[in-house]
C-alpha cells in the first residue's frame, strides 16, 4: 500500500503534547493539531514588507514601496509594499521583535543567487548569531535550483517559495537579518509569523550552522558540527553533496560524538543513504536510476544529472529531520560523516567531493563561536 506523506504528517502533529512531556500550561506556542482548540492569551503577529514592525493594526499603511507604482490608481492599502530590494553588499533587518514568544513560520521567496544571501538570527540580545546560513541552504536548496519539498520542518513550493516551520522561542527579543553578498541587488518577499506569550523556562534556543569543504582532503572525514558546548538536542541535517567520483558515493557512515566521546562515537550510522532513510543507493530497481523522494522526516530532494557539456558532475540534495527522534546531549556534541565510494578489489575509496551542510539544533545559551563563514568565492557553486 502506498502511504500518503501528508496523512503521516497529520498523525504525527496530532500526538498530544502530554505524550511527550508533562504539560502544566498552554501558552499558544505549541504547533500540534491536538492543541489547536485550546484558548490562549498568546498574541498572534506577523512581520512583512507591508507591516515591517509587526504592530497591531499597522498592516498595509505604507505609502511607499515596490508596489506603489502599480497601485497608483488605487491608493493607500492596495499592495503598496509587497517586497523589499536589498542593495549589493547591504544587510537588511527582516524582523526585530521585543518580548517573549516564538517564531512559528517563516516564508520567503528571494531573487538572485541564494548562496550569496546570508540569513542570520539572534536571540535575546546576543552579539553573535545563533543561525548563520546561506538562504538557499537553510531551506534545503543548496544548489541554487528549485525542487519541491514536503516535510514537517521545511516546505519548498512552486515556484520558489521557501517555508520554515521550525519553532524558534525567545525570552526577550529576536532579530533576523539577510546580508546580500552579491554584486547586484536582490528582491525579497517575506513573512515572519510569530506569537508573543510566556515561554517555558526549559525552552532551548534554535541554532543552524553552515559548512562547506571543496574538495574534501583525501582520507579526511567531513565535519558537520563541532565544538558545541551546552545542553540541547540535535534536530536536523541538510547536505548538498557534489560528487567528483565516477561511481557510488554514499558508503560513508555518520557519527555522533556525545558528552565526552573522543575516539569513538556513541551513535554510529551504517551508510549515507541509510542515515537519510533510504537504502541501496536510492535506486529505483526497475529504471536503474536514482529516485528522488520527499517525506515528513527525510528526503533525497535533488538529483542533478550531468548535461553532457559544462555540468559534468552529479549533485545531490538530502535532508534528515530528527523530529520524533532528537539526539540529546548534556555537555558537548560533534557530528561527522565519511565520504566513501568503491575501488577495485571490493575496497572502500575515500572520496574528495564537494560537500556542504547545515546542522540544525537547539541548545542552552551561550553557544560556542561559529567557524568563520566561507568567503564569497568559497561559497560559490561551481
Amino acid at each position: 500500500m502506498r502511504t500518503n506523506p501528508c496523512f503521516i504528517a497529520v498523525l504525527v502533529l496530532s500526538i498530544p503534547f502530554t505524550a511527550i512531556a508533562q504539560e502544566t500550561s498552554y501558552s499558544g506556542l505549541d504547533n500540534h493539531l491536538s492543541s489547536l482548540y485550546r484558548l490562549s492569551n498568546a498574541k498572534t503577529l506577523s512581520i512583512s514588507p507591508e507591516n515591517p514592525t509587526g504592530e497591531k493594526g499597522k498592516g498595509g499603511t505604507l505609502t511607499e514601496g515596490t508596489g506603489a507604482k502599480a497601485a497608483r490608481d488605487l491608493g493607500k492599502g492596495w499592495k503598496i509594499s509587497p517586497s523589499v530590494d536589498i542593495a549589493a553588499g547591504a544587510t537588511y533587518t527582516v524582523a526585530e521583535i521585543r518580548g517573549s514568544g516564538a517564531i512559528q513560520h517563516i516564508w520567503m521567496t528571494p531573487t538572485g543567487n541564494w548562496r550569496f544571501s546570508i540569513l542570520r538570527m539572534y536571540w535575546d540580545g546576543e552579539k553573535e548569531p545563533s543561525v548563520e546560513v546561506p538562504l538557499g541552504d537553510f531551506f534545503a536548496m543548496g544548489w541554487g535550483k528549485y525542487a519541491r519539498i514536503s516535510s514537517l520542518a521545511v516546505c519548498v513550493n512552486p515556484g520558489s517559495a521557501f517555508n520554515s516551520y521550525w519553532p524558534m522561542p525567545f525570552q526577550q527579543e529576536a532579530r533576523i537579518t539577510i546580508e546580500n553578498l552579491d554584486d547586484k541587488a536582490i528582491t525579497l518577499f517575506y513573512q515572519v509569523d510569530y506569537a508573543l506569550s510566556s515561554v517555558p523556562a526549559d525552552a532551548a534556543y534554535f541554532h543552524a550552522q553552515f559548512r562547506r569543504v571543496n574538495p574534501l582532503p583525501y582520507k579526511q572525514v567531513y565535519t558537520i558540527l563541532d565544538g558545541i558546548k551546552g545542553r540541547g538536542q540535535y534536530v536536523g541535517t541538510y547536505m548538498a553533496w557534489g560528487v567528483h567520483n565516477n561511481g557510488w558515493w554514499g558508503e560513508g557512515e555518520i557519527k555522533f560524538y556525545l558528552d565526552g566521546d573522543r575516539e569513538y562515537p556513541t551513535i554510529n550510522g551504517t551508510g549515507t543513504e541509510d542515515y537519510f532513510n533510504g537504502s541501496y543507493d536510492f535506486e529505483n530497481s526497475e529504471r536503474h536510476q536514482y529516485e528522488e523522494f520527499t517525506s515528513p522526516y527525510s528526503g533525497l530532494v535533488q538529483v542533478i544529472k550531468p548535461d553532457g557539456l559544462y555540468q559534468s558532475q552529479q549533485r545531490f540534495g538530502l535532508y534528515r529531520w530528527h523530529i520524533p527522534d532528537p539526539i540529546r546531549f548534556v555537555s558537548d556534541l560533534r557530528v561527522t560523516i565519511q565520504a566513501l565510494g568503491w575501488r577495485s578489489g571490493g575496497r572502500y575509496l575515500p572520496l574528495t567531493d564537494d560537500i556542504s551542510s547545515v546542522a540544525f539544533w537547539y541548545q542552552t545559551e551561550p553557544h560556542a563561536t561559529f567557524p568563520k563563514l566561507p568567503a564569497k568565492d568559497q561559497l560559490e557553486i561551481n
